[in-house]
């Protein structure tokens, strides 16, 4: 075990020994400003598949699945991406585990034949698909992580200016299948952080364990919002998502596609029993196929969690604390997400946001069953 990994078990099970003594030495969420977008209305932008609201310094995006008009592949949360590929200038870095989106595909290449700097990281196992070989074929940079473990990240930087990132691998099934998340995040120092990322993937070929901890912006206050900047494995993810649920007061509710970590399992489970309103969705193809899932140990402590009810995957990887806080990006609940893995997670302190991704949780679980 790493060293970095050994602290972050140890404090994180102490954390949890503190729990069941009801202490706590960390500041509780409660006691760190929350904003509600201050001066700043969400706007509902529209969509033909899929749901979107703008504030000033963000754009929000949930797939729709459901929607009978998501079987025709077009009008989804996709075409917003294309729109700021298509206005890129300088530069796009793209970092993804799968790329099948068409619309992606053709965006990118006309970036790059009016001379914009494209450049992408992938899973190496997802090379050979006829997309990433069109963009190759294009002479855009394709390179991928030659590592057992997952390049598993779905971000794009543009123009070192604006991240966008979440959930939704840039596939066909990713926007019209399955439930995801996306934001677009305007912030130069964001933005630094997820071009450091990439650059020590793309340039430095270091992947997965193999990296230290350069992230030059892990706390950044965008217009009176908190994000804390998290990246697998070298960031600590298991340590800072175990803190943020322990600090939970009123509520946890979780969106899991696969959820395999004893450490967080445990804490639901202990707030649950302490008589918060613990509830959560998980994916039905993941419950049935991982080893070591935390859905029977849930149902068997009375913890609410349902079963997804579409056809497509229920890929979300969300935790929304006290309604007001929320944890989010490619980070899976699980060993491999934490130890092997390129992941990012972030953690947005705005209740405006975090009511958007209740929403979501409530129209997920509305479709939901037992």
């Amino acid at each position: 075990m790493r060293p970095l990994q050994r602290f972050v078990t140890l404090t994180l099970l102490a954390g949890l020994l503190l729990v069941s003594c009801g202490e706590l030495t960390q500041t509780p969420p409660s006691d760190v400003e929350v904003t509600q977008t201050p001066g700043d209305e969400l706007t509902p932008i529209d969509l033909q598949v899929g749901y979107g609201v703008r504030g000033s310094w963000f754009e929000l995006y949930f797939t729709d699945p459901s929607n009978p008009f998501s079987s025709q592949g077009t009008g989804g949360v996709d075409s917003l991406l294309v729109e700021a590929i298509d206005a890129a200038r300088l530069s796009i870095d793209v970092a993804a585990y799968s790329i099948s989106l068409n619309s992606v595909r053709f965006a990118l290449i006309r970036a790059h034949d009016r001379g914009v700097t494209v450049r992408v990281v992938m899973e190496s196992t997802n090379m050979d698909r006829s997309d990433p070989q069109a963009l190759i074929a294009a002479g855009i940079p394709v390179i991928g992580d030659g590592q057992q473990g997952l390049m598993h990240n779905k971000f794009i930087v543009i123009d070192r200016s604006e991240v966008w990132l979440g959930s939704m691998n840039f596939t066909d099934s990713g926007a019209y299948d399955d439930n995801n998340n996306m934001i677009r995040i305007k912030s130069a120092k964001i933005a630094e952080d997820y071009s450091q990322e990439f650059k020590e993937m793309f340039e430095n070929d270091s992947f997965g364990p193999n990296i230290d901890p350069q992230t030059p912006n892990p706390t950044v206050e965008v217009k009176g919002t908190r994000v804390d900047v998290y990246f697998s494995p070298d960031d600590g993810v298991l340590n800072a998502l175990g803190t943020l649920l322990t600090q939970a007061e009123d509520s946890i509710y979780f969106l899991a596609f696969s959820f395999t970590s004893n450490e967080l399992g445990t804490v639901i489970r202990q707030k649950n029993e302490a008589g918060l309103d613990v509830k959560g969705v998980m994916d039905e193809e993941q419950i049935a196929s991982n080893t070591g899932t935390e859905f029977d140990p849930f149902r068997q402590k009375g913890v609410d969690v349902l079963i997804d009810g579409i056809d497509g995957q229920m890929h979300h990887k969300v935790f929304i604390v006290d309604e007001k806080i929320v944890a989010f990006g490619s980070y899976n609940f699980s060993r491999s997400a934490e130890e092997s893995n390129d992941e990012n997670l972030i953690i947005i302190y705005n209740a405006e946001i975090a009511g958007q991704f209740v929403q979501e949780f409530e129209r997920i679980r509305s479709q939901a069953h037992q």
